[in-house]
């Protein structure tokens, strides 16, 4: 197939990690952070870090948008669901995220009227189809996802949907990177930057990195040899002493971004204030709400929602395991009492989640024997 199978030739990669040995100074450690659990999951799925120097270290970054959702705003969502004429919609994986007093797909158990949708637009459909209910998108994830939900707002103000609306927790990239950037438990020499978020935003906005903190960025694709490459492109420019922003994934990320993508997002949404991050906190213009022009459309403005600050459970360890301070198999409940059928954290929910990945490609289990 092309331009899959190319990128995930055993014997080129092999040869890419004879390289990438022959370049790393024996004496340095190297810790680098992938931000993007699409990235996280490429790693174990096809042992990248096999390949790596023992030199080369991983770890794992913000970039799950599920996982990444507080337990309040999962609150909300529920108090919704279960408002009177409601159909509730989101994506699956959301579905099972915990809140304080359990997930949407138990108030679905519950009576309430909670739907799977693969898109906004399944959503949209749903509401045309049922104009005598009010019908709610719980709309997640970074500015990967930001533009279908701001295009469906748009086809769904333009058509007269009175019955559609949109709860948004979308995030933006650069404000949680810059929160692990200033904080003084992680020591970072290199990121693997988001090459989802960089179709839309672009590679010019990570520039802040090497210009105020002194550290090279790669984004990078998500088959195992461009990973492979970029984590090459990151140990050069430190053997160079350069630091910038280079792009790997330049197949499908232009610089300058998709223009007409955040157009559209320009129109439909604003910065909030601030929003709360598990893990990370309360995090200053980081994420999105709907403008003023789609205020009619807005859930959180129509219902009145808890809003409640919810603290993690005690025995989980997500947010330590987003800022890559450990790794998933450190959690004190990881594979035992948190797992993908029964998950405590949010990192276990999702395809995304650094947890899930270990988990699912038996990672704890040889990491447990290298230490």
């Amino acid at each position: 197939m092309r331009f899959v199978d190319e990128f995930r030739d055993a014997e080129l990669g092999r040869a890419v990690a004879t390289e990438l040995a022959a370049e790393v100074d024996p004496g340095r450690h190297y810790k680098v952070m992938e931000v993007c659990g699409g990235h996280t999951h490429a790693i174990y799925k096809y042992g990248v870090d096999d390949l790596l120097p023992p030199n080369v270290e991983l770890v794992h970054g913000p970039g799950c948008p599920v996982c990444v959702i507080p337990m309040g705003r999962v609150d909300d969502g529920i108090a919704i669901a279960h408002e009177p004429g409601v159909i509730f919609t989101c994506f699956g994986d959301m579905m099972r995220v915990p809140g304080s007093n359990g997930t949407l797909l138990e108030a679905k158990a519950k009576g309430a009227d909670v739907r799977m949708v693969y898109s906004p637009l399944d959503a949209l459909r749903i509401a045309k189809a049922n104009p005598d209910r009010e019908v709610v998108f719980f709309a997640i994830g970074f500015e990967t996802t930001a533009p279908s939900t701001a295009l469906t707002l748009r086809r769904a103000k333009a058509e007269g949907v009175g019955n559609f609306f949109v709860i948004c927790n979308h995030v933006t990239i650069v404000p949680p990177l810059r929160a692990l950037l200033e904080s003084p438990d992680l020591r970072l020499d290199g990121f693997i930057g988001p090459g989802h978020v960089a179709t839309v935003v672009g590679a010019r906005p990570f520039a802040f990195i090497p210009a105020q903190y002194d550290k090279p960025v790669v984004v990078s694709g998500f088959e195992p040899l461009d990973i492979l490459q970029s984590v090459l492109m990151i140990v050069r420019q430190l053997a160079d002493g350069r630091r910038e922003v280079e792009n790997q994934y330049k197949r499908v990320v232009p610089y300058d971004g998709n223009v007409r993508a955040l157009e559209v997002m320009a129109e439909v949404f604003a910065l909030r204030p601030h929003f709360e991050w598990r893990g990370l906190g309360f995090i200053s213009q980081s994420a999105l709400r709907l403008s003023d022009a789609y205020a009619d459309l807005d859930a959180e403005r129509r219902h009145a929602v808890p809003g409640v600050r919810v603290a993690d459970p005690k025995a989980c360890q997500c947010g330590e395991v987003l800022k890559g301070v450990i790794k998933p198999w450190e959690c004190k409940v990881f594979g035992t009492a948190c797992t993908p059928e029964r998950p405590i954290g949010t990192c276990m929910v999702s395809p995304e989640g650094a947890c899930a990945a270990y988990y699912n490609y038996g990672r704890f289990a040889r990491e447990r024997v290298l230490t």
